[in-house]
């Protein structure tokens, strides 16, 4: 039988109210006319009252617009609820016995009400019993009965609770264990609700319906601190010290890639990173933690989700995989037929942008990590000479004019040399040796790449020291300006991005398109083993900041105080981050953090090991295959 409560509205009694002076003193007087056509006087207090119940209360807005409650289940709205109790317990538990119920695949509201008892009430209730129990076993032995076990057990149970009682080591409290359960329709809820009370019974848990109380119990399971149902079991403080839910955060979702395996509860770790407020990562580890090998089975599962993937490798850690994708390795060295011009406007048409300004001044970022320092006269006449060599080659700020031949190197060069004042003489003379001095055919000639495969790798490796920066920098500067050309999902992996931290025009450069990149659809992933560099930088740490995942795997002891001071670790965590075996590590997204395992199949793995004995290994078979042909 089901009750229903419908909500009646309510006939407001006709107040009129009217103030008489006598004496000097005024009073109030209230005529209440009823319904039934009666007048009365009422006091102030009822005429308040009358006028509040008039007046729409938080509880009007919020109330259900029907409840219905049942022997078994109640329905609130177009949901169906039940309440359980706990009603018995296993005589031991273990640490975390609570975590397979916490971590049900269902939506539970779980609630635990404690109280604290007076020690003397169970120390003289625990003397009567153990008074009990030990006549009852007398008794049998006198008789030449074999004792009831199970009263040898309590007895003994029994004395220990009562000498640590009375010892102070333990408390006594009273603790009831409610479990809420919801679902759209009855036949779910009653599936649900098998599939608790059979985990609870896995447990050695004695679990209940609520019957005829269903409405007490879904009040008892409210964030309203009220235990109506009162079905509770006594427990020492070391009983129940294990009923504390150690759970971890779980990071899974509906749609996005696999990143790991949660090490707590064995999860899996799946979202999406555009579904983030940015789409961008850092990852932090020592040489040899994995981070390579992550940020590799990353790419190929985000090619399967039409991800256009862009790599600036400068220690060609993504050669092999490249080439087993059918992706295009562009390899920027002296020799390289590749060649990129650093003057390349994007042509897009954005409302509200200067496409020529925002070029000028990446190319003045880029002119004081090749020239040095300029003075505040050499950055003006800088300014000055670039706006001249665009003008010289038809560009303007009219974006009509930015599809036209960019200049290029050369052409600064010559306009500088024009320009007749000493620091514009100096300024030329610098930039010479990158026209025609020993760095000339580098960064001077027109661009003729295109990034067009789903999957492009930038390769550093072969240039020399001195000119990895900024050939990081020009490589970083043409992928920004092809990006912003065209609307499309993106993830940029920026490798050894410690080498940006060195300058600061680099550095701030790779923090605006952190900013940035949300607005055309892109995700940067930010890797580095440096991490004291990286985060003692402020452009380090602002790009961290504008990151909503960081993922930070085994690190040396030295790096621990600077993320410690950045990421608010524990003690715990701090020893996890400096024990973790390779591919261990802290993930964090947004407001979550867990601790998760990177693991590959072995297809992937075969792409993505970085390994040298497993890649000996590996051609070793290959030449024995090839020899048997």
């Amino acid at each position: 039988m089901a009750i229903s409560l419908p909500f009646f509205t309510k006939k407001t009694p006709h107040v009129n109210t009217r103030q008489n002076e006598s004496q000097g003193k005024s009073s109030a007087q209230t005529n209440i006319t009823t319904p039934a056509g009666k007048s009365v006087q009422a006091s102030l207090d009822d005429q308040i009252r009358t006028f509040s119940a008039g007046l729409v209360s938080i509880q009007d807005i919020i109330a259900p617009e029907a409840i219905e409650v049942d022997f078994t289940y109640q329905k609130i709205n177009s949901t169906y609820i039940r309440t359980l109790f706990v009603a018995g317990y296993p005589r031991t538990v273990p640490a975390n016995w609570l975590a397979p119920l916490i971590n049900f695949p269902h939506s539970l509201d779980i609630s635990m009400h404690i109280f604290p008892i007076e020690v003397k009430e169970i120390l003289d209730d625990l003397r009567r019993k153990i008074t009990e129990m030990e006549a009852e076993i007398s008794s049998d032995v006198r008789q030449g009965k074999l004792s009831n076990i199970n009263t040898e057990i309590k007895l003994e149970d029994a004395r220990l609770i009562q000498e640590q009682l009375a010892k102070g080591a333990e408390r006594f409290f009273q603790f009831g264990l409610y479990i809420t359960i919801s679902d759209s329709s009855l036949e779910a809820l009653n599936k649900i609700t098998n599939k608790v009370r059979s985990l609870l019974g896995s447990l050695l848990i004695v679990s209940k319906i609520a019957s005829l109380q269903i409405e007490d119990g879904f009040k008892t399971t409210t964030p309203m601190g009220v235990d109506k149902l009162r079905i509770t079991r006594n427990m020492d403080t070391t009983s129940l010290a294990t009923t504390f839910p150690f759970a971890s955060a779980e990071l899974t979702s509906d749609r996005g890639i696999l990143y790991g395996i949660n090490e707590h509860n064995d999860s899996l770790v799946v979202f999406d990173r555009f579904q983030m407020e940015n789409a961008n990562m850092v990852v932090f580890a020592k040489s040899g933690a994995g981070k390579s090998y992550a940020v590799k089975l990353e790419i190929l599962r985000q090619l399967m989700f039409d991800a256009e993937v862009i790599v600036l490798d400068p220690e060609n850690e993504y050669e092999k995989l490249c080439g087993a994708m059918g992706g295009e390795y562009v390899q920027f060295s002296f020799d390289s037929d590749k060649k990129i011009n650093p003057f390349d406007l994007s042509s897009s048409k954005q409302e509200g942008e200067n496409e020529l300004g925002m070029k000028i001044i990446s190319i003045h970022s880029l002119l004081r990590v090749m020239l040095g320092q300029l003075s505040p006269t050499e950055d003006a006449i800088l300014d000055r000479a670039l706006v001249e060599t665009y003008q010289k080659k038809g560009i303007t700020p009219d974006s009509n004019t930015q599809s036209r031949t960019p200049p290029q190197m050369v052409d600064l060069f010559q306009t500088l040399k024009a320009i007749s004042s000493p620091e514009a003489q100096s300024l030329a003379v610098r930039l010479e040796k990158f026209t025609s001095g020993s760095f000339a055919g580098i960064f001077d000639q027109a661009s003729n790449i295109d990034i067009k495969n789903q999957l492009t790798v930038f390769s550093v490796k072969e240039m020399e020291d001195s000119l990895r920066p900024i050939a990081m920098f020009i490589i970083l500067d043409f992928i920004w300006t092809r990006i912003r050309s065209s609307l499309k999902k993106r993830i940029l992996i920026v490798d050894e991005a410690w080498y940006f931290m060195r300058y600061q025009d680099s550095a701030s450069f790779l923090h605006a398109m952190a900013k940035r990149a949300r607005k055309y659809y892109l995700g940067i992933t930010t890797i580095t083993q440096d991490v004291e560099d990286f985060l003692n930088n402020e452009y380090g740490k602002a790009i961290v900041t504008n990151s909503s995942i960081q993922f930070l795997m085994k690190q040396s002891s030295a790096a621990i105080p600077h993320l410690t001071q950045v990421f608010y670790l524990s003690e715990g965590e701090r020893r996890f981050l400096m024990g973790s075996d390779v591919g261990e590590g802290l993930f964090f997204a947004g407001q979550s953090h867990v601790a998760i395992r990177v693991i590959a199949s072995e297809q992937e793995h075969q792409l993505i090991t970085t390994d040298p004995e497993e890649i000996l290994q590996k051609r070793a078979s290959e030449q024995r295959a090839s020899a048997t042909i």
